[in-house]
């Protein structure tokens, strides 16, 4: 553990899945503020169809946990409008996939409302979504579409690789004036770590963190990339030193960090399950092009999906889905 996680979990902590650290923060945000409310798909009675809200619903009511019918349009709307006149929403799109279903709502309406009004609305919208694959869930429930939504000016994106990033990250969006969404990747909900207790406890946006210190290669990583990069670092910490950094934030980027890395270690690694053309990879690796070239002792090398939609079968899907070994390999190339 680095001393800047350290210093984010000094205070008392928690064991919780990601899925706990989630539900954690929309409880803590649904009683700090009345005029938050959650809103989307089977979110009440059902608990979510992979059961983050839980039950939200029997302890806040029907008011304050909406369910809605099928139509992404319809209540992504109703939560722009809502954001712009004084409340809090927090969407949940049940899978991101279906963003696109609501796209003119979020890029001509949620994510220029304050442009368009000289700055004069606000549109503190957060929308919580699930992606990656990995449960065969074929390829209209499997889709990694972060970049898509980081790409558009006027809406921030995060995705959280821990359990205290996924419950910091969620309490930030819910707080800011922006629209944010909070990209969760469906394979960690499981996954376990400490999580601060303290309810004002949040994730800055825009600010990366350091989960492992290393010299010799950095391995900046997303999502489920993370724990997966993690592992492979501590499997061949004999041979290398790999520093990892979880960007929690895609936009803004914490270019800062990753750059400072790049100059320590002079080799570059970009993990993340977005396909590999013109997306996250590509972005990280124009920045610390621009800022940390002559730093660079080796080519920056990219670990992702290919340019293909997520596969029904589960060899195929095993196949297509980036994991530590393609992160070791990437390590070895260059190393």
């Amino acid at each position: 553990m680095t001393a800047q996680v350290e210093r984010e979990l000094e205070t008392e902590t928690e064991e919780l899945t990601v899925r706990e650290a989630i539900r954690q923060a929309l409880r803590e945000e649904l009683d700090r503020d009345e005029d938050v409310f959650l809103i989307g798909e089977d979110i009440g009675k059902f608990g979510g169809v992979l059961e983050v809200t839980g039950d939200l619903y029997e302890e806040f009511g029907e008011e304050r946990v909406r369910d809605t019918p099928i139509s992404e349009a319809g209540f992504t709307g109703a939560a722009t409008g809502a954001a712009a006149t004084g409340t809090r929403p927090v969407v949940e799109l049940m899978f991101s996939d279906f963003s696109g279903v609501a796209m003119e709502q979020i890029m001509n309406q949620m994510a220029k409302m304050r442009y368009m009004f000289g700055g004069k609305a606000e549109m503190p919208l957060t929308v919580r979504t699930t992606e990656g694959g990995g449960m065969g869930a074929a390829s209209q429930h499997s889709g990694t579409v972060h970049s898509w939504i980081a790409h558009f000016p006027g809406l921030k994106a995060v995705a959280p690789g821990t359990a205290a990033a996924a419950k910091g990250l969620t309490k930030a969006a819910i707080r800011s004036n922006d629209p944010v969404f909070v990209f969760e990747n469906k394979m960690i909900y499981e996954q376990t770590g400490q999580v601060p207790t303290d309810e004002d406890f949040t994730v800055p946006i825009g600010e990366a963190a350091v989960e492992r210190e290393g010299e010799d290669v950095t391995v900046v990583a997303t999502q489920r990339l993370v724990g997966e990069s993690l592992e492979t670092a501590e499997s061949i910490a004999d041979d290398v030193d790999v520093e990892v950094i979880d960007t929690r934030s895609l936009y803004p980027l914490d270019t800062e960090t990753i750059v400072e890395s790049v100059r320590k270690t002079g080799r570059l690694i970009v993990a993340d399950e977005s396909p590999l053309s013109y997306g996250t990879h590509a972005e990280i690796v124009a920045r610390v092009q621009e800022e940390a070239f002559f730093s660079l002792d080796a080519p920056i090398q990219r670990v992702g999906t290919p340019d293909t939609h997520m596969p029904f079968s589960p060899p195929l899907e095993n196949e297509v889905l980036p994991d530590g070994d393609d992160v070791r390999a990437a390590i070895e190339r260059i190393s």
